[in-house]
């Protein structure tokens, strides 16, 4: 999410139009069935700011030994991913200004949530109570972030989420928390404009997991697509079976299904979707757009698009060869977030922002052009200038198709 000075100008060229797509060639679970599909080309370039905010700083940067970050969210588990992603952003932003800054050796530690709110409060507790932790970057789930971020506030201890969408935290009266990215107040209703507007769906049927980010972002769309919304339905975390939901489904016959969630779930059931006969299009938010989703749905997932108030930071070349020579990956979704949330904290270090007190303060005040977005947040830790991107699947990969909010 990121209007301000940051992504002024995107073009989307060529008007929209029906077309069958071709099937995503690209694993093996899944029966080939093509959908009918809005053409909208992707996008190549996208214009970034100028003076950007970058981890290598001037090199000259001094700084006591010791001085650490931290990472806490998903390293395992089902959505793993996602975290990874946003780790690896971290690990090279530290790289960089580590290498750009002799005299000021930052370290970097990982605390492994698994992305579940009733595992979370362990690595939370370990890592607040590390006293050479300064920042921390996470954690990525909505969930996991509404159950430990009481034990951050209480440590004073600074952090920046590149993920977690839910409203509701910001609303806790914690101090300690910034979102780097919009909430879902905003990707919902952008969901809901581009399913009806870009996509043409006049009937959408939406479904919801059971997690905090899944609900809390079901009511912003739901009430978004007021009467294009012709029914809605609920899964669960773990499911893996969906005949039901999808028996529903056929008989609404909707022009696009809308699912809120996470990729764990939303592949099978889309892959499932297709196997049954459904010919409309999957739509999906941030938590589903991943390349784990094309894996697991194989040739489903080409009737895919997502919603993400994350940047294709694929389309930028310095940090798109820079994690590609780091880690022979292109980057993810988050990834460019989490490099950004790391190198706002490093610069802080860099400032001589070096106890948590400090660090907090610098982060409250801070007000610069990032490589993603401008981050200046309000009082309550959000993002002053949000935007919504939308992504398709495409030739077995995820491309971006330029702003829709």
């Amino acid at each position: 999410m990121l209007k301000k000075k940051v992504l002024t100008s995107l073009a989307i060229a060529a008007a929209a139009g029906l077309l069958m797509s071709g099937c995503a060639n690209q694993g093996s679970t899944g029966t080939s069935t093509s959908a009918s599909k809005i053409d909208i080309p992707a996008i190549t370039t996208i214009q970034t700011p100028a003076n950007a905010v970058l981890p290598a700083g001037d090199g000259k940067a001094k700084c006591a030994a010791g001085l650490t970050l931290g990472y806490i969210g998903a390293e395992t588990g089902a959505n793993a991913q996602l975290g990874i992603n946003i780790y690896d952003g971290v690990q090279l932003a530290l790289d960089q200004h580590n290498k750009a800054n002799p005299g000021c050796q930052v370290g970097f530690k990982k605390f492994d949530t698994e992305g579940d709110p009733t595992k979370a409060t362990g690595p939370v507790t370990q890592a607040v109570n590390e006293a050479d932790i300064v920042g921390v970057v996470g954690l990525p789930f909505s969930g996991e972030s509404k159950a430990t971020g009481n034990i951050l506030e209480q440590k004073g201890l600074v952090h920046i989420t590149p993920s977690a969408t839910n409203p509701g935290l910001t609303t806790n009266g914690w101090t300690t928390f910034f979102r780097g990215l919009g909430n879902d107040a905003v990707q919902g209703p952008a969901a809901a404009k581009f399913v009806t507007g870009k996509l043409q769906a006049k009937k959408v049927y939406l479904v919801q997991d059971d997690s905090d980010y899944g609900i809390g972002l079901a009511a912003t769309t739901s009430k978004a697509l007021g009467s294009a919304l012709i029914g809605t339905d609920k899964v669960t975390t773990g499911q893996k079976d969906f005949s039901a939901v999808i028996s529903k489904i056929i008989n609404a016959k909707p022009d696009a299904v809308y699912y809120s969630g996470y990729y764990a779930e939303g592949a099978p059931f889309d892959q499932q979707l297709v196997t049954k006969g459904y010919t409309g299009t999957f739509v999906a938010p941030d938590g589903v757009k991943d390349d784990q989703f094309i894996k697991l749905a194989g040739n489903a997932s080409a009737n895919a698009y997502f919603t993400c108030p994350c940047i294709p930071g694929e389309l930028i070349p310095t940090f798109e060869s820079a994690y590609k020579t780091a880690f022979n990956l292109e980057p993810g979704t988050y990834s460019i977030e989490g490099y950004d949330a790391a190198t706002i904290l490093l610069s802080g270090i860099d400032a001589g922002k070096t106890t948590r007190a400090d660090l907090l303060a610098w982060v409250k005040s801070y007000d610069k052009d990032g490589l993603s977005k401008h981050y200046k947040w309000d009082s309550t830790g959000e993002l002053q200038a949000p935007t919504v991107y939308g992504y398709k699947v495409e030739n077995g990969k995820i491309v971006p198709i330029g702003t829709i909010g």
